[in-house]
């Protein structure tokens, strides 16, 4: 069934109806539980907080020591899906790569797809700041990535290296 199909059955319920039904998924699926919440009492920084713990737990899990970028990848997915504004998913973004190098220089390389993927969140992220007029706000954050990465492997100290000339300089 497409979007159209359910539009038209939802116009044609009745309003006790459609909340009967908007709470069964509220109850049913946190995803949909968090959007509501969002929606009701919108506190971005508190969010954000959830949201980095997540991408960190990607990184650093409580159970065991296996790296989980999967988990960092689907938080960063969940939170574009709350529609945030875009300087609080750069901000998320940017803890990404933070992360990610923390991770590096504690364990060493990971591999070239993962320098490639971070080089483009970092770049994500520089882009929106850039848009937002906000790159001031972060460029102590950024500056210090400069500063962990410069030895790394696949080039990627100097990928971030130029990407930052490019946004500040």
């Amino acid at each position: 069934m497409g979007l159209k199909e359910i539009k038209q059955e939802l116009i044609n319920q009745d309003k006790d109806t459609l909340i009967k039904h908007l709470i069964e998924l509220y109850k049913k699926y946190d995803s949909v539980k968090e959007y509501f919440d969002f929606y009701i009492n919108p506190k971005e920084e508190e969010l954000l907080i959830k949201y980095k713990e997540k991408v960190r737990e990607g990184f650093y899990p409580k159970r065991g020591m296996k790296l989980q970028l999967s988990l960092s990848r689907k938080a960063i997915s969940d939170f574009r899906k709350l529609d945030m504004s875009s300087v609080i998913l750069g901000d998320l973004l940017l803890y990404y790569v933070e992360c990610g190098v923390e991770f590096i220089n504690d364990f060493g390389d990971i591999s070239e797809s993962f320098y490639i993927s971070a080089e483009n969140t970092f770049e994500k992220s520089l882009k929106i700041f850039k848009e937002e007029n906000v790159l001031e706000k972060y460029k102590e954050r950024v500056s210090n990535l400069v500063k962990e990465t410069i030895d790394m492997g696949y080039g990627f100290g100097d990928t971030i290296e130029d990407k930052y000339s490019e946004y500040y300089d």
